[in-house]
């Protein structure tokens, strides 16, 4: 294949990457289904809770898994798993809300959905770095914006159509678009030839590590920068994800606070609608953050996000405006995505392209550990969890503040 058709090919896969990102961010709306699924079947804040945890838990695992599959039996395959997975887990989900089942629930939404996210999520990232070594941010940033702008469809549509159908046929729906969307957007993906490069390209120029010296993932975890790597990113999303995981519900209690008579119904749909519009940004700011990346460096990036964060979280209890309310959301859920897109160049920087598969994936369990804490910790620790967010993103900017990239030691 020529060269010319080869760079049309890459952009092709970095719009399916965006695709199937889309369908699968959209688990980053569960907000919107807990308090239906609470009122209608008595369950518990944490007991409902548990099954986010486990879905970004398992999706953290899971891209680690993939990762090291796309490696070896190429994105295609772990792509398709992927997508049949997040369908099927999807299903289940609604088929538990019919019958009253949690652990159902689990199994579908959080063990099941979760491995399907998780393959799918890594793939195109892993993918798009070897087809784009010339962009990597800017790439890598519009992949994941689609994972974060996922939520936003979700958020603005599900609320009415929990209200109107009901969440069991909200799930079906889903499940089906999910299983079709996701599965085709996979059949896109293919490892570039060996050895190609973008017109015109100088990997040198670039700067970072090249293919010919990237690290296998044994090497990498040897290195203190990998292990730092894997902390801002457990740091950012721990943050991040507590709030998602509690965004609709306190907004609720903001438009509830400015409008004390306002109907249930028509709080669900505000409550919704500002996740919507939050999640918009996460989006935009995986793509702003990853574009920034390209110009002042992956470090310069996260030290910025990790500061304005850390004051923002501490400012948001006494927050009564919700026209403010939502602005910082949107600047923090920017600033959760942004460390999403940010990470992968900035790994591959540092390891390089070559294994970047495994060398990321693993680096994703940090999403895992962090679908757990962060979740956790806004739902047990409701009157400072965003205090201990807040502390958690200080520790972040002082690893960011130390980090410099790994050096080979001569033979």
């Amino acid at each position: 294949m020529s060269n010319e058709n080869l760079e049309s090919k890459r952009w092709w896969i970095a719009i399916a990457a965006i695709v199937m990102q889309l369908c699968l961010g959209t688990v980053y709306a569960w907000s919107v289904f807990k308090k239906p699924l609470m009122n209608t079947h008595g369950w518990g804040e944490t007991e409902t809770q548990v099954t986010f945890m486990i879905c970004i838990g398992v999706i953290g695992l899971a891209a680690a898994f993939g990762g090291t599959l796309v490696d070896k039996k190429g994105p295609r395959f772990v792509a398709t798993v992927g997508g049949v997975l997040f369908g099927v887990g999807t299903l289940m989900a609604g088929l538990a809300d019919s019958i009253g089942s949690i652990w159902l629930l689990y199994l579908g939404f959080g063990l099941v959905a979760g491995l399907g996210n998780g393959f799918g999520y890594v793939t195109p990232i892993a993918t798009l770095i070897r087809w784009f070594p010339d962009k990597r941010g800017l790439v890598t940033g519009l992949a994941v914006m689609g994972f974060g702008a996922g939520a936003f469809f979700m958020g603005k549509i599900a609320p009415d159509m929990v209200i109107s159908m009901g969440v069991a046929n909200t799930f079906y729906i889903w499940g089906v678009i999910f299983l079709i969307a996701v599965t085709a957007a996979a059949q896109f993906y293919k490892n570039p030839p060996a050895g190609w490069l973008p017109a015109g390209f100088k990997p040198a120029a670039a700067g970072g590590v090249s293919a010919a010296d990237s690290y296998k993932f044994d090497e990498a975890i040897k290195t203190r920068q990998w292990w730092m790597l894997w902390a801002m990113l457990f740091l950012n999303v721990s943050a991040g994800l507590g709030l998602i995981s509690q965004l609709s519900p306190m907004a609720q209690d903001v438009v509830k606070a400015t409008n004390p008579g306002i109907p249930a119904a028509a709080l669900a749909v505000a409550g919704g609608t500002i996740l919507a519009v939050a999640s918009i940004f996460n989006g935009l700011g995986r793509l702003l953050w990853a574009w920034l990346s390209d110009a002042i460096g992956r470090k310069n990036v996260f030290m910025t996000m990790f500061v304005t964060q850390a004051v923002l979280y501490i400012v948001l209890p006494g927050i009564s405006s919700q026209l403010l309310f939502t602005i910082i959301a949107c600047y923090l859920l920017a600033c959760y995505g942004g460390g999403f897109a940010t990470m992968p160049a900035f790994a591959a920087d540092s390891f390089g392209p070559s294994y970047i598969g495994k060398v990321y994936g693993m680096m994703l369990t940090a999403w895992g550990a962090a679908g757990v804490v962060g979740p956790l910790v806004f739902a047990q620790m409701k009157g400072i969890a965003l205090y201990v967010a807040a502390g958690l993103l200080i520790v972040g900017f002082i690893l960011a503040l130390l980090y410099s990239r790994p050096v080979r030691k001569a033979a």
